[in-house]
C-alpha cells in the first residue's frame, strides 16, 4: 500500500472541501480528467482544474501521462492513503487547524456514507445485506494496547488490500473504524 505521511504544507492544501473530494474520487474511482471529475462532483471544470493543480503542487495528485490524449489532461492520486499525527503540528497553528478540520470532515463523511447505505440497502441483494455489520465495543485498554490494537487492525487491512477479491460479485467496500477513549457520561 502506498502511504504518504503528510507534511504541514500538504495538510494545509488538503484542508479544502473540493480538494478532499477530488483526492477521494481519484483514489476510489481511479484516474480522471478535470471535466469528468467536475461532472461527478457536481462542480465546474475551472474550479476542478485549479484545485487539481493545487493538489499536484504538493504531490498529492499528478498527471497520468499514459492516458493523455491531445490537450486532455488525466489526473491520478499519487498515494492510496494519507496519514499524519496531529501532534506533529502542535507548533504550527495553521496546520493544526487544518488537521482538526480534515478529521471533522472525515467523520462527517463516514456518517454520510453509513446513512447512504441505510437508505439504499434494500437495493442490494440479501447476501450483501447480511454481510454488512454495524456495531461497537467497549474495551478496557491503556494507550499502549490501543496502539497495538490499531497496528494489528492496520496489518489485517493491508493483507486484504494486498490480496484483492476476485469473485464476480466483489464491490468496493467502505470500511471505517475509530478507537478512542470514552469519558463517563458520553
Amino acid at each position: 500500500m502506498n502511504v504518504v505521511h503528510l507534511d504541514a504544507r500538504q495538510l494545509r492544501t488538503l484542508a479544502h472541501p473540493l480538494r478532499m473530494r477530488l483526492l477521494g474520487s481519484l483514489r476510489a474511482d481511479g484516474p480522471a480528467t478535470a471535466t469528468m471529475l467536475a461532472r461527478h462532483l457536481d462542480t465546474n471544470t475551472g474550479a476542478t482544474s485549479y484545485h487539481l493543480r493545487q493538489l499536484a503542487e504538493v504531490g498529492l495528485v499528478g498527471e497520468d501521462t499514459d492516458r493523455a490524449a491531445g490537450r486532455e489532461r488525466w489526473w491520478r492520486a499519487m498515494h492510496e492513503v494519507s496519514s499524519w499525527r496531529p501532534e506533529d503540528f502542535d507548533d504550527d497553528p495553521d496546520a493544526s487547524a487544518a488537521s482538526e478540520w480534515i478529521e471533522a470532515q472525515a467523520l462527517r463523511y463516514l456518517t454520510e456514507q453509513a446513512e447512504r447505505w441505510r437508505a439504499e440497502r434494500h437495493t442490494f441483494d440479501a447476501a450483501w445485506q447480511q454481510a454488512v455489520n454495524f456495531g461497537d465495543r467497549l474495551l478496557r485498554l491503556g494507550p499502549a494496547r490501543l496502539r497495538a490494537l490499531n497496528d494489528e487492525l492496520n496489518e489485517l487491512l493491508e493483507r486484504y488490500e494486498r490480496e484483492p477479491e476476485t469473485a464476480d460479485d466483489a464491490e468496493q467496500v467502505y470500511l471505517a473504524y475509530a478507537a478512542f477513549p470514552r469519558r463517563a457520561g458520553w
